[in-house]
């Protein structure tokens, strides 16, 4: 009876672990060209202008999982910078909204990922509603 009892236990975590839209959210940011793709499930949904480290900094390049994620965020090293809808993914790198939507397309930023406060608000959105577990950010060169 109790190994009936931890097995029904176990799946009751797994299935409340996961979000019921569970699926698959990559944001590919290719710093050569200042562009984020983002696919879900495989399908490209999105493709955005985004500035990345601006000579003398640097973007983490790899594969990473987002580690947390704050709705509304004030840079504790760059004179409390507003950083909208930021996915930190390593450290205090983040990819969030900005106003300077003038500067998007072109190397810009400390080294977050950067793009228009809107972009941001609807990829924050999907990572929610799938999971931090079902998305990856890749950044490539």
């Amino acid at each position: 009876m109790k190994t009936l009892a931890f097995a029904v236990a176990v799946v009751a975590a797994l299935c409340t672990a996961v979000p019921a839209s569970a699926g698959t959210v990559v944001a590919q940011i290719d710093v050569s060209t200042q562009r984020m793709t983002v696919k879900v499930n495989g399908k490209t949904a999105y493709n955005w202008s985004v500035s990345t480290a601006r000579q003398g900094y640097r973007t983490p390049i790899g594969s990473f999982r987002p580690k947390r994620l704050e709705k509304m965020w004030y840079s504790t090293i760059y004179d409390n910078a507003p950083m909208p809808y930021s996915i930190f993914f390593l450290g205090g790198y983040a990819v969030h909204g900005t106003n300077a939507t003038g500067r998007l397309g072109m190397p810009a930023s400390h080294g977050c990922v950067r793009l228009a406060t809107g972009n941001a608000a609807r990829l924050y959105s999907l990572v929610r509603q799938h999971g931090m577990g079902n998305m990856r950010i890749v950044v490539t060169r």
